[in-house]
C-alpha cells in the first residue's frame, strides 16, 4: 500500500471511500513478491517485515506458507483493519503495526524486507534518507531487502501523489551498502483493466565495508504495452 508522501488522513481517506479490492495496486496474489522472496531463501523460521503493507494479501500467502514471524506496518489503521477483517482469526498470526514509517524506530531486526509501492513516493531526497536509515536500522546482518517500484515507463501518480520512476540500475543505486542480486521487470493489471509498470530488485545487505555490486537481471520476456493508470 502506498503510504508516506501524505498524510495518514489521506491514507485513512482512499480506504474509507474505496474497497481494497478496487484501488489499482490491489493483487489477488501477490506473485511476483512471492518470487522474489522465495528466491532469498524464505522459509518458515524467517522473519518478515511488509513495509506499507496496508492491506496487502501477502500476509496471507506468508500465512498460509507457514511463516510465523510476519510483520506488516502501515501508516492507514484502516488498511490494517482491512486485512484483519479479511483474514479472521489468522490475523492473530501477525503482527500489526500502524507507523509512519520515516518516523518509525525499529525494536529488532528482520531477516526480509518487503516493500511495493513505498518508497516510489518518496519524491523528497531527505524522506529518502529517512527511508535509507530505518532500513538499516531494521534488516538484520546480511538480511535482504525486496523493493518494487514504478518502472521508467510506469505512471507519473498515483492515488493523487507525485512518485518518482526507476529503471533497475537507478534503482540499485538508491541502496548502496547493498548487492543487488535479482532484478525483475512486471507489468501490474489494475482492476481496472489498465497496465502498470514496476521494477524490482532483491538486495542483500552487505558487510559494513564492503563495495557494493550490481548484476542486471536477463531481459524479461515482452509483457503487454501498459496504458499508465494512476486512478484509485
Amino acid at each position: 500500500m502506498p503510504q508516506l508522501s501524505g498524510t495518514a488522513e489521506h491514507w485513512q481517506a482512499v480506504y474509507d471511500r474505496n474497497d481494497p479490492q478496487n484501488v489499482s495496486w490491489y493483487q489477488p496474489t501477490p506473485a511476483m513478491s512471492l518470487r522474489l522472496l522465495e528466491a532469498g531463501g524464505a522459509r518458515p523460521g524467517s522473519s518478515v517485515l511488509d513495509a506499507g503493507g496496508g492491506a496487502s494479501t501477502l500476509v496471507d500467502e506468508l500465512l498460509v506458507r507457514g511463516m510465523t514471524d510476519v510483520t506488516v506496518l502501515d501508516l492507514s489503521e484502516a488498511a490494517l483493519a482491512a486485512a484483519r477483517r479479511r483474514l479472521g482469526e489468522r490475523a492473530m498470526a501477525a503482527h500489526w503495526m500502524a507507523r509512519d514509517l520515516l518516523t518509525w524506530s525499529p525494536l529488532r531486526r528482520y531477516d526480509f524486507w518487503h516493500d511495493r509501492a513505498v518508497f516510489h513516493f518518496l519524491t523528497d531526497p531527505a524522506d529518502r534518507d529517512r527511508y535509507r536509515r530505518v532500513l538499516a536500522a531494521a534488516l538484520a546482518t546480511r538480511g535482504q531487502a525486496v523493493i518494487g517500484t514504478f518502472a521508467e515507463d510506469g505512471p507519473d501518480s498515483c492515488s493523487g501523489l507525485p512518485v518518482a520512476r526507476y529503471g533497475v540500475q537507478a534503482l540499485a543505486e538508491q541502496f548502496p551498502g547493498f548487492q543487488v542480486v535479482q532484478a525483475e521487470q512486471e507489468q501490474h493489471r489494475t482492476p481496472s483493466g489498465g497496465w502498470q509498470s514496476f521494477t524490482w530488485v532483491r538486495l542483500v545487505r552487505l558487510a559494513e565495508g564492503a563495495p557494493p555490486s550490481y548484476a542486471p537481471a536477463p531481459a524479461p520476456a515482452p509483457a503487454p504495452a501498459p496504458q499508465p493508470d494512476s486512478l484509485y
